[in-house]
């Protein structure tokens, strides 16, 4: 099959129907970088949830009207990004935080492997959450309307009974609504997971500022560590589909028994 090609305003790719779909790419993009642009557009619109199935390459290049290796480079790309997974001899899946794979994608802190007994899931104690008013800085980052609220979570992580990890979440209570403590510390698996399954808030992707810093009273007692223990602080955004800001993520981890460990390609 071809692709259409234009001798000056090329149409926008459209389906099998002849409907206009749109795309968010410049009109001028590649090709499979519009087609890209639609698969974004039904991740997000929940037209495949995490986990499901998604159309064949066939299938989507006969409802694109393009050809099978346009829609291919366009899948390649997204599971460059870890938002379709290949599965041998099953299909191309929508990537979900409950993958053993991708759960953990976003913690970077791993055991030393001189303690192999730090090594394994983690175990979460909710300190709050709570219905708040997020501060400017909050509302900016999260891009809020004027009058959102925001849920403002506090919790601890261990590993092997050693307290780890202090974090406080902020996340937009409106697409988080009727979350609450109990949830969050009985939940079986990752929070992105919950996030997804629950209230439909798949993370894709995060930004992260890192620096080092000494504990306040208050982390030396939460953390169960003396005021001289250096702890990193890693200050975090997370975004869904399309660039929309999900989440700010504040976490000081100690690293005596673990350390931040990063892939760079």
């Amino acid at each position: 099959m071809q692709d259409r090609v234009a001798s000056s305003t090329p149409p926008e790719p459209h389906d099998s129907q002849g409907v206009t779909l749109g795309s968010k790419v410049p009109l001028f993009s590649p090709l499979y970088q519009q087609i890209k642009s639609l698969l974004l557009t039904g991740l997000e619109k929940g037209d495949w949830r995490p986990g499901e199935m998604i159309p064949s390459e066939m299938e989507l290049a006969q409802r694109f009207q393009v050809s099978q290796g346009t829609v291919r480079k366009a899948i390649d790309e997204l599971s460059q990004e870890n938002l379709l997974v290949r599965k041998q001899g099953k299909g191309t899946f929508v990537a979900t935080h409950s993958e053993q794979g991708v759960q953990y994608r976003f913690l970077k802190l791993v055991a030393n492997p001189e303690k192999p007994q730090y090594i394994g899931p983690a175990k979460r104690d909710i300190l709050w959450c709570k219905l708040s008013v997020p501060s400017t800085q909050e509302s900016s980052a999260l891009q809020l309307k004027p009058d959102a609220k925001v849920w403002h979570i506090r919790r601890i992580l261990s590993f092997a009974s050693l307290p780890t990890i202090l974090e406080d979440l902020c996340l937009p209570a409106a697409a988080f609504e009727g979350l609450s403590a109990q949830e969050l510390q009985y939940h079986q698996g990752p929070t992105y997971a919950l996030f997804e399954t629950k209230y439909g808030v798949r993370m894709v992707r995060a930004q992260e500022q890192i620096r080092a810093t000494l504990p306040s009273p208050e982390v030396c007692q939460l953390l169960s560590i003396e005021s001289n223990v250096p702890l990193l602080s890693v200050e975090r955004t997370s975004f869904t589909y399309q660039d929309v800001p999900m989440e700010i993520r504040r976490a000081l981890y100690r690293t005596d028994h673990h350390h931040y460990k990063n892939e760079l390609n």
